[in-house]
Order: structure tokens, then C-alpha cells, then sequence
């Protein structure tokens, strides 16, 4: 049996002296289930990539001829036309409808929230094609006062509502119901004493929703936001359906005449992840802009802070009185 370690105490005015002990050596333990597993799932992955870059029916060659061709690049541009402008009406939209179903007026109330039930209770699929067909229901649009008779002008609504107009119009209202939603957590988040200090420095209620609400909510809203803008992207090769002119109508298109339709469908896809990763790496940098002061991240890196601090004063961080 090996010796014990010697304690020596060190006593101020005694000869007896307490040594530190030994450092206990940590030894991590092995999980070995982890390893074996992920041994399979990378087997797993490579056999996967290992059969779609050999299988022939991909047509890599193919692939690279329309990837950059100037028909896809013109879907691909129109594709990011469609997310932010059907974003900005949402978002725009949500924040409004948000004010109005918090607000104290019923009436304002009542309707944001019919607003919204409708919205999400029908599947933007069928919104698509309504606002696509939207001719059938209204053969022409006027402009007028309602219930007098009174018209200033009107407009075939085939000739007003394009495709791309009603594509806009479908996915820029849905999104508008989801963004309510969104936006209201976020401001029920906010601690309501602060809507309170603001009155009573005699801000208006809209000056302290502007001002003192909306940013502090932003660090609620942002990361739901950011799955919905990723989530809008990809919604929009739904308008292919009415020839929204976005990506997939464009690839929809092409492989109609050429035939050749798994390597135009993986022309496609490079394209939304590229577009989603872009999205993905925009929405952590807002994530991190608007969380700042909140969360583990932030903790840790006060944490790292003072531990530096300490070892610059060349301070043990193992002393139980340094740390």
C-alpha cells in the first residue's frame, strides 16, 4: 500500500506545517456507445454520398450546364424577390395586427383575430390558387364607395393580378397571420413595468412601442422570424402553380422540354440550401445583436473575462479564495 499523502499545516507562531494536497487527476470516462455510433452514422452518411455522386440518373454534367444558366438565375433572383417582399408585408402586417389584437378596443380586437384565424386555418397552397384564379371570383375590380353606388374606376382583375402579383399577395398575407403571433409573444415578454416607467415620462403609447417595447421584444422575435423567413423561401416554389416565374417555375419549365428532371430538381436544390444557409448565417449574427446581455454565451464570456483577469494578477484559479 502506497504512502498517504503528508499534510503540513502552516500555523502563524507553530512549527506546524500544512502542505497542500496532491492535485486529483480526473480521468474521463469512455462512452463507447457514442463512438460505435457515430462510426455508423458517418458509414452511413458517406454510403449515401458515395451512391448519389455514382448513380447516372443524377447527370452531374448536366447539373453544371444549368446551375449558372441565365433562365435559373432569373428564377433564382425573382425566388429572393417573392421571400423579402412577401416578408416585409408580413412582418409589417403582423406587427399591426399584433397592436390591434393586444389593444383594448374589441372591434380592433375581434378583427385581427378573425384576420388571423382565417389565415392560418386555410393552407397557403389553397390561398395560392385563390389569389391565382382570383378573376373567377371578381371579373373586374373597382375603385368606389361601398354600398352607394359610386365608382371612380375599374380594372379587368386579370390585368391587375398577375401571376407574380398574386403570389405576393398569397404569401405576404399568410405570413402576416404567423407574424402576429410571433410578434405578440414578444411583446407580451416585455416586462409590462416598462411600458408603465415610459407613460410616466409621458411617452405616447405608440412612442413607447416604438421606442421602449418592440426593442427589447426583438430578442423574442428574431429566432422564430429568421425559421420563418427560411420557411418563406422555400413556400415559394409553391407559386409555380400559377407561374410565379420564381425558381421552380423556371426548373419546372426546362425540365418539361428537356426531359431531364432529377438533375434540374438538384439544380434547385443547391439553390435553397445556398439561399437558406445565407439566411441561417444572417439570422445568428441578429440572434447575437439582440441577445446580447441574455443567455449560457454571454455568462460564459464573463466568465472567461474574470479568469483572464486573474491570471494577468497571477492569481491561482484553483485556490478556493481566488475564484
Amino acid at each position: 500500500m502506497g504512502d498517504a499523502p503528508q499534510v503540513v499545516n502552516h500555523q502563524r507562531g507553530s512549527g506546524v506545517h500544512h502542505e497542500r494536497p496532491e492535485a486529483i487527476k480526473a480521468v474521463p470516462l469512455r462512452h463507447w456507445g457514442r463512438w460505435i455510433a457515430s462510426v455508423v452514422i458517418l458509414y452511413i452518411f458517406a454510403a449515401l454520398i458515395f451512391s448519389l455522386a455514382k448513380n447516372p440518373a443524377i447527370q452531374w454534367s448536366t447539373i453544371g450546364d444549368y446551375l449558372f444558366s441565365p433562365f435559373v438565375l432569373r428564377g433564382a433572383l425573382r425566388t429572393l424577390e417573392l421571400t423579402f417582399i412577401a416578408m416585409v408585408i408580413g412582418i409589417i402586417g403582423g406587427t399591426i395586427l399584433a397592436v390591434m389584437r393586444l389593444s383594448d378596443n374589441y372591434v380592433l380586437s375581434w378583427m385581427s383575430w378573425l384576420y388571423i384565424w382565417f389565415f392560418r386555418g386555410t393552407p397557403v397552397f389553397v390561398q395560392i390558387l385563390i389569389w391565382g384564379y382570383f378573376g373567377i371570383l371578381y371579373h373586374d375590380v373597382f375603385v368606389g364607395l361601398p354600398f352607394t353606388g359610386l365608382v371612380f374606376g375599374d380594372i379587368e382583375t386579370n390585368r391587375l393580378i398577375g401571376g407574380f402579383i398574386a403570389a405576393i399577395l398569397a404569401l405576404g398575407l399568410n405570413e402576416a397571420a404567423y407574424a402576429a403571433e410571433l410578434v405578440r409573444a414578444g411583446i407580451i415578454s416585455v416586462d409590462r413595468g416598462q411600458g408603465e416607467a415610459a407613460k410616466s415620462l409621458g411617452m405616447s403609447p405608440g412612442l413607447t412601442m416604438r421606442r421602449v417595447v418592440l426593442p427589447q421584444a426583438m430578442r423574442v422575435i428574431i429566432p422564430p422570424m429568421g425559421n420563418e423567413t427560411i420557411s418563406m423561401l422555400k413556400t415559394t416554389a409553391l407559386v409555380s402553380v400559377i407561374s410565379g416565374k420564381e425558381l421552380m417555375t423556371n426548373v419546372t419549365t426546362i425540365y418539361s422540354q428537356s426531359f431531364k428532371i432529377m438533375p434540374l430538381l438538384f439544380v434547385a436544390c443547391i439553390w435553397y440550401i445556398f439561399f437558406t444557409t445565407l439566411l441561417t448565417i444572417g439570422q445568428g449574427y441578429l440572434e447575437r445583436h439582440y441577445g446580447k446581455g441574455f443567455g449560457e454565451k454571454e455568462t460564459e464570456s464573463a466568465e472567461k473575462r474574470a479568469l483572464k483577469r486573474l491570471r494577468q494578477k497571477g492569481g491561482d484559479v484553483n485556490e478556493p479564495g481566488n475564484f
